[in-house]
């Protein structure tokens, strides 16, 4: 086994995968506990050796990844993640860069990419953009028709609330919501007692039938995930038992070709060095053998005429 080997084998094992969750864990406690003005004064030092150290594990781990796979290492989209949260880290303190200093806490995020079932739900929710982009594009129709349909009907009642397009898409967005829409209808209702009807066909329409689609988009998303990798897990399965398989039936065979080597041989061609048997030879023989038996017989058994040999 080369050295590159023993390295992806290192960096590929389990334990150090939670080796690194456990680095995360820790670091993200110290970040948090860096924005405490008197744990800092007391115990600052250790907190940014804590955090010097974890910084130091991470740049390690990517180097060690780097050389194990080298350019496949660009291939997977996690490790550009990890590559720009930990070089975030590495950018050096000052009022210039005090904004990305700020965006340390960014490492806590390295738990999606090291536990798989985090990862599993951040990729079901990037796989179902596309199923969720048109769900939401029915979702602000909905809510721009209903939006211009307030503010005719209900800006002399509530123009505080349907005053213009903008307000009147803040409100049903609000009612969209669920948060505080009884208060919105209500005053609305003081004036017309039948707007209840565009309440209620509104959060029908837009809380229990879009956002429940988006729901579902989600859910069908992971199942099919799910299912992908269990197919992929069941391939790789198969193909290991192939494998062993394949070289139980290899071995058998050498065995097998040894035995036929270590027995005698019993027949054979002029190449193997064995005479041939000459059938000429045979039927004289033959011939010879009833001769004699023929003469051994009394005059009488005797047949008139022998019998012609078989062609």
């Amino acid at each position: 086994m080369t050295s590159r080997e023993r390295v992806r084998a290192v960096v590929d094992a389990r334990w150090f995968n939670r080796f690194i969750i456990g680095v995360i864990v820790v670091n993200t406690v110290g970040l948090g506990l860096e924005t405490s003005p008197g744990l800092m004064a007391e115990y600052g030092t250790l907190i940014h050796t804590v955090d010097l150290t974890a910084i130091g594990i991470f740049v390690v781990e990517l180097a060690a990844k780097f050389y194990a796979y080298r350019l496949r290492f660009f291939r997977d989209p996690w490790n550009w993640f990890d590559m720009v949260v930990v070089g975030v880290a590495l950018v050096p303190a000052g009022e210039t860069f005090a904004v990305l200093r700020a965006l340390r806490i960014m490492r806590a995020l390295r738990l999606i990419s090291q536990v798989p079932s985090m990862r599993r739900v951040v990729t079901a929710l990037l796989s179902a953009i596309p199923g969720l982009l048109s769900i939401l594009g029915l979702l602000l129709l909905v809510l721009y028709t209903s939006a211009v349909v307030g503010v005719q009907l209900f800006r002399g009642a509530a123009p505080e609330l349907f005053g213009d397009l903008t307000t009147s898409l803040f409100t049903l967005f609000a009612v969209m919501t669920m948060e505080g829409w009884q208060g919105i209808a209500e005053e609305v209702m003081a004036v017309y007692p039948a707007a209840w009807i565009f309440f209620i066909g509104y959060i029908v329409v837009t809380s229990f039938i879009v956002l429940n689609l988006l729901i579902a988009v989600l859910v069908s998303t992971m199942e099919n995930q799910l299912s992908a990798e269990r197919w992929e897990e069941d391939q790789s399965i198969e193909a290991v038992q192939h494998a062993r398989v394949m070289d139980e039936l290899r071995m058998l065979y050498d065995k097998l070709a040894e035995v036929q080597a270590a027995l005698p041989r019993q027949t054979g061609g002029p190449a193997d060095g064995i005479d041939q048997v000459d059938p000429t030879a045979g039927r004289a023989e033959a011939a010879q053998h009833g001769a004699r038996a023929d003469a051994a017989l009394p005059s009488h058994e005797k047949p008139d005429r022998l019998p012609e040999p078989a062609a």
